[in-house]
């Protein structure tokens, strides 16, 4: 837990008030989890060559680590081996330095979280029960609900902002609306490690930024560690801390998003040319038109052209 308070001893025996922020930022350094993947080949059982190959991830205690990359460079691949998803062929994960591989079921969910896209439910469900199955891993079989579940249930509920639809089906829900309600499911869990991926894709403007202000508060007010697949590069250098960028199951590129989001990256990773400006709220990102093959031929020639195209001197 984050502390709201401190104060700092001096020698001398008198105490000084310290901000809210020194004290979280100090305590989130202290109490805040390490996810880790290390040398990760990660595949399917239905293909013969892996789709990420001998990669290491490191996930910042207690901040907010993005995965972008364009359609297919494994992000989401590499998200499910770090939930356990999908078992690596080489490598380890560990959470804390244990070995999630390692961790019974009930073990893992109480450390780790994960909001995948293919979540489903029973339509007749309300939200409030979908949100209490969140706190399965907290219960014994035979156990009934607590006072802390049905605190852990109010708290998620509250952030994710979807208290107006407690009592509703979650078959009545706009795919934002659903979106919300699964997310308060896995706030419920109360979990260390939050993987989410791809929580804005499909949603409409109004949604996507809900969404991004949950991740922002989470960030802001807790010690938990997030890792976020995002299509939308430009979302992920508002949101994240970390960002890491994929192509070909290779990652291209990690560090703040000052540091990966470039016109460079954007031209070798996405195929696109674009204009970088950075701003307050990060790098903002203009698309100018899509690469192709024959885009680095011509670059190369024109080099070679002299400038006046007639040949006169």
């Amino acid at each position: 837990m984050v502390l709201n308070l401190a104060t700092t001893q001096h020698q001398n025996g008198t105490e000084e008030s310290v901000s809210k922020e020194a004290a979280a930022e100090t305590t989130d350094a202290e109490t805040a989890s390490e996810l880790s993947g290390e040398d990760l080949v990660i595949g399917y059982p239905s293909m013969d060559d892996p789709v990420i190959e001998d990669e290491t991830l490191v996930a910042e205690p207690g901040a907010v680590t993005a995965l972008v990359g364009p359609n297919g460079s494994g992000k989401s691949t590499l998200l499910k081996g770090l939930a356990k998803q999908l078992t690596p062929k080489v490598g380890s994960v560990l959470v804390d330095d244990q070995d999630v591989f390692e961790m019974d079921t009930k073990e893992l969910a109480r450390k780790l979280g994960l909001l995948s896209q293919e979540s489903t439910s029973p339509n007749s469900i309300t939200v409030e029960d979908l949100v209490y199955h969140g706190r399965y891993p907290h219960r014994g079989f035979f156990e009934t609900v607590t006072e802390e579940d049905q605190q852990a249930v109010n708290q998620a509920i509250e952030r994710a902002g979807c208290g107006h639809l407690r009592e509703r089906e979650v078959g009545s829900l706009s795919g934002g609306q659903k979106q919300l309600a699964w997310i308060a499911m896995v706030l419920a869990q109360d979990t260390d490690v939050l993987l989410l991926d791809e929580p804005t894709t499909f949603l409409d403007m109004h949604h996507q930024l809900e969404v991004m202000e949950i991740i922002e508060t989470l960030r802001d007010e807790s010690d938990i560690t997030v890792v976020v697949v995002l299509h939308d590069i430009e979302q992920a250098a508002r949101l994240a801390d970390r960002i890491v960028a994929l192509k070909d199951g290779k990652i291209q590129a990690r560090g703040t998003p000052e540091e990966v989001v470039t016109e460079e990256l954007l031209a070798d990773v996405f195929e696109i040319d674009a204009v970088v400006d950075v701003t307050d709220r990060g790098p903002r990102v203009t698309p100018i038109r899509a690469r192709h093959d024959t885009d680095d031929d011509v670059s190369e020639d024109s080099e070679t052209i002299p400038q006046n195209a007639s040949g006169m001197e």
